[in-house]
């Protein structure tokens, strides 16, 4: 009788679990709390909802957070970008990504760090978890 053993399907030798590729992301951001979060935001940083409308409409928003999609998050907020908005006034901003549970916050806010945005980390256990804590929401 033999013992069964997970394996990974066949793939690309290089390929990565999703697993791999959050913990890989997490390396290059200092989480913050939600009330760390809630205290830099009060203090100036930007804090940012990634959240489909969908999503935010069932669970709620945070008053103050600028939304923007995570499609097109990038693109809002590299300074070089034609399509930046006009917080995306430099390297230097503070950036605090917040999805629905802090995972694909995570993701986001790596992907904004390699675009040199140094500062950007996300929000752990995102807004449920900024709810949770009695943090303000709305809806």
């Amino acid at each position: 009788m033999s013992t069964a053993v997970a394996t990974r399907p066949p793939g690309p030798p290089t390929a990565l679990t999703i697993d791999q590729v959050l913990a890989r992301a997490r390396t290059q951001i200092r989480r913050v709390t939600p009330a760390q979060a809630a205290a830099e935001h009060v203090d100036g940083a930007l804090l940012v909802d990634i959240r489909p409308a969908a999503q935010r409409l069932i669970e709620g928003e945070v008053p103050g957070a600028l939304v923007i999609e995570r499609n097109v998050l990038e693109w809002r907020l590299d300074p070089t970008s034609d399509a930046r908005l006009p917080q995306a006034v430099g390297y230097d901003v503070r950036i605090l990504v917040l999805c629905s549970e802090g995972y694909t916050s995570s993701l986001a806010a790596a992907a904004l760090v390699e675009l040199g945005l140094h500062r950007a980390t996300d929000v752990e256990g995102g807004f449920l978890a900024w709810r949770a804590a009695g943090l303000p929401t709305t809806g």
